[in-house]
């Protein structure tokens, strides 16, 4: 799964990285400890014929047409994304990018769970596949998709989120790509061995704790 991450890149890092045109952002906060339920940077079309921006969604998807006790993933699978009913619209029409330089996974040590920050080994930012749809609030509500966990990821969790690789951009952005089947074909996962991660303090339990250091290395 991807329930927690840090993104503490600046906006001109991330431009550079993303190699698309995209409208200013201006100063991005640094956070340590992003945590769901709380307002996320991510880089959207917000209708097919506007322009990509980067700007703020609420981690947590339910679209407007949803129950008012619908649920409210964080996470929605690559294995059912682009079939579910609650997925499918926003998979065709309104999928996103969501910047992070590393997210943590917890892995049971002796009746306890020691978090691990996972990142590229090249320490360059991440492009997490994310879908967003319309909340009843009128507002971007978004979750972000997860797959079976490879390479050094499966050695802490069974899950981690779809990191796309530099090539699979601009394809996962374009809102009139809507065909499933060339999405899959035209879309591809970072390479398993461009991941590393190391042990990090048991602080970022707490989504209040929020600094540069809770990704430093700690002995397990």
């Amino acid at each position: 799964m991807c329930g927690r991450f840090a993104l503490y890149s600046p906006y001109p890092r991330l431009s550079e990285a993303l190699r698309l045109p995209l409208e200013e952002a201006g100063e991005l906060t640094p956070r340590y400890n992003v945590a769901p339920g709380t307002w996320i940077t991510v880089v959207r079309h917000p209708n097919d014929d506007a322009p990509l921006v980067m700007n703020e969604a609420w981690w947590g998807y339910r679209p407007h047409w949803a129950r008012e006790k619908a649920p409210e993933p964080i996470n929605a699978t690559v294995e059912k994304v682009a079939t579910s009913n609650y997925f499918r619209g926003a998979f065709a029409h309104h999928r996103c990018l969501v910047p992070a330089d590393g997210w943590y996974e917890w892995l049971p040590v002796e009746g306890r769970k020691q978090p691990h920050f996972l990142c590229r080994e090249d320490r360059e930012p991440l492009w997490l596949a994310g879908i967003w749809s319309e909340r009843p609030d009128g507002k971007p509500g978004c979750a972000i998709l997860t797959e079976p966990a490879r390479g050094v990821a499966s050695e802490i969790h069974d899950r981690m989120p779809l990191v796309l690789d530099d090539k699979s951009l601009e394809p996962w952005l374009d809102p009139h790509l809507t065909d499933r089947e060339t999405i899959r074909v035209v879309v591809h996962h970072l390479a398993a061995g461009r991941f590393t991660h190391w042990p990090v303090s048991t602080r970022v339990n707490k989504p209040t704790h929020d600094d540069e250091g809770l990704i430093e290395s700690v002995d397990a």
